[in-house]
């Protein structure tokens, strides 16, 4: 297949663009390679994707509508991956305009493409953050999540919204992941294990919130990565058993479907940075913070809908993954 990949200098997208070369599609990577983070790692990933002939790159913001349609018109892609967005919870806060200029019209401009040139199935992110403050765990999607706690997590709400009301008038098949604290190598350095390992490494102190009472599904990055495609293959379908008299908020009498994407297995937050001290053979000296703003204590994720219909569950233990993550820190930026 033919394969728009957005955000495909960013951490998740890197990983699905590659999956998607190894097995033989042609890929097209969109990224407006924004310095967010550093644009150095961004491109250190591009140039891993590049060593595939059937890898081109467009450097493009998803805000550029006139960039976006002849993008579209010009490539004549069968399906997209939709994963660029302005990422961070606590930095939607602080720059509220970017989130909406990114992730809502952005992806306006991702399903007005997918419309007018008959994409066959448009698959996007979303996040564990639309939960908010819902507290019933495992975290299902078939909750109800109308209380969101930060901009960013409204964004990615509205995008589920966007995408059913494209699905149902435009019978355009959309599959929205809920994707839950992903980590693993070539990680975003906003991000709790960049921050603890290079601050461990530094002799810095780490910033612990909620006093170190937070769980969290942390799910590793090639595990993101292999859901995503397998999700990708599935086309999403109408729900023929969807009910309007008790609306499933999962489903839907179009083409439109959720999942989570999760390990489902919480780990304690505490246990995390463990794991990375035992990696690093050092100790970490900690600041104890209280919860942040639009933070949830904790996540959980049901994946029993994934499985069941895509064929897919996470695999790989918090142990692994950490001690993966470290191995590539140190092989990449060396050890102080």
């Amino acid at each position: 297949m033919k394969v728009l990949v957005t955000g495909a200098a960013g951490f998740i997208g890197s990983f699905v663009a590659a999956k998607l070369l190894e097995r033989g599609d042609e890929v097209v990577g969109l990224d407006n390679l924004n310095d967010y983070y550093d644009v150095n790692l961004k491109r250190a990933r591009l140039e891993k994707l590049r060593a595939h002939d059937q890898f081109s790159f467009e450097k493009l913001d998803l805000a550029d509508r006139s960039g976006m349609e002849q993008l579209f018109r010009r490539e004549g892609l069968q399906r997209v991956v939709h994963l660029a967005a302005q990422a961070g919870v606590r930095y939607s806060i602080e720059n509220p305009h970017v989130y909406v200029d990114s992730n809502v019209v952005g992806t306006l401009h991702v399903l007005e493409g997918c419309r007018h040139h008959e994409v066959e199935h448009l698959v996007y992110a979303s996040t564990s953050s639309v939960y908010g403050a819902n507290t019933a765990m495992p975290f299902s999607v078939h909750q109800n999540v109308d209380h969101p706690l930060s901009l960013y997590a409204a964004t990615k709400k509205a995008n589920e919204l966007m995408a059913h009301t494209y699905s149902t008038l435009y019978r355009l098949p959309t599959t929205g992941l809920r994707f839950f604290t992903v980590y693993g190598p070539w990680g975003r350095p906003d991000m709790a294990l960049f921050l603890f390992t290079r601050n461990i490494l530094a002799g810095k102190p780490i910033d612990v919130f909620n006093f170190g009472n937070h769980k969290r599904d942390f799910t590793y990055v090639d595990d993101i990565a292999e859901g995503i495609v397998h999700a990708l293959d599935h086309v999403a379908e109408p729900n023929a058993e969807w009910s309007s008299d008790a609306p499933d908020p999962g489903t839907s009498r179009a083409p439109y479907r959720l999942y989570n994407i999760g390990n489902q297995r919480p780990v304690d937050l505490m246990k995390y940075i463990g794991l990375v001290e035992e990696c690093l053979g050092m100790e970490a000296e900690k600041n104890m913070l209280p919860l942040q703003p639009g933070d949830v204590p904790d996540t959980w994720a049901d994946v029993e809908d994934l499985v069941r219909d895509v064929g897919y569950r996470p695999q790989t233990p918090v142990e692994e993954g950490v001690g993966k993550f470290v191995e590539w820190y140190l092989s990449y930026y060396g050890k102080p």
